[in-house]
């Protein structure tokens, strides 16, 4: 007998795993078990990597129903999503958002729904191939920016590191606030908006601290 799974991430005080569940029932879901992962990263760590997640991997079984709050609880950044999902409906699980109500099914027939399905993926992939490619310009930049310098002052030794600084990037590609950010990554909102301003300046600090 299938079953409607919610897996909730919760990873900040606004995002209680009772609330997730409040939102999806009253988006008519019937939910009949509810996994989360409390204090895991979204950004760092993958599905599979959460010990929630790999709980819920043992759970879910073809024909079953996955509900989650928007497709960023299932990755560290779209690529991941896309990978992860395309996973789920190889092994006939249906995937469902409360947002937006999408639908992500490997078995329907349906060739609108197909269409749809297929489009909102390749997107996500594209976006998160964007993502990596503007991230790697970036790198370069600074570097090539920390390079040119001819005095040898290194400026503050920067506040965040190299994971921080693509985790910090990879949110605001995807539309998080910067106080969304901040409280994600630990870093001040102000640090947040000169990644958001000036990417290769934040890239060359690093570059020249690496130096």
């Amino acid at each position: 007998m299938s079953q409607t799974i919610l897996y909730a991430r919760v990873s900040t005080t606004e995002q209680t795993v009772a609330h997730q569940r409040t939102q999806a029932e009253a988006a008519g879901f019937a939910i009949d078990a509810v996994v989360a992962d409390d204090g895991v990263s979204g950004v760092s760590t993958r599905l599979a990597d959460r010990p929630q997640g790999r709980r819920l991997f043992d759970m879910l079984r073809r024909g079953d129903v996955l509900v989650v709050r928007w497709v960023d609880r299932l990755g560290r950044d779209y690529q991941d999503v896309t990978d992860t999902i395309r996973e789920l409906m190889r092994r006939g699980v249906i995937v469902r958002t409360v947002i937006n109500g999408l639908a992500f099914d490997g078995a329907t027939k349906d060739p609108m729904q197909q269409a749809v399905r297929d489009a909102l993926i390749a997107f996500m992939s594209a976006t998160a191939q964007a993502q990596a490619e503007a991230t790697k310009e970036a790198q370069r930049a600074g570097i090539a920016h920390a390079k040119a310098r001819d005095d040898a002052y290194r400026g503050r030794k920067p506040s965040y590191t190299r994971t921080q600084l693509d985790a910090v990037r990879a949110q605001l590609a995807q539309g998080a606030t910067v106080s969304a950010v901040a409280r994600n990554s630990g870093l001040s909102r102000q640090t947040i908006y000169r990644i958001q301003e000036d990417p290769a300046e934040a890239e060359a600090i690093l570059a020249r601290w690496a130096a």
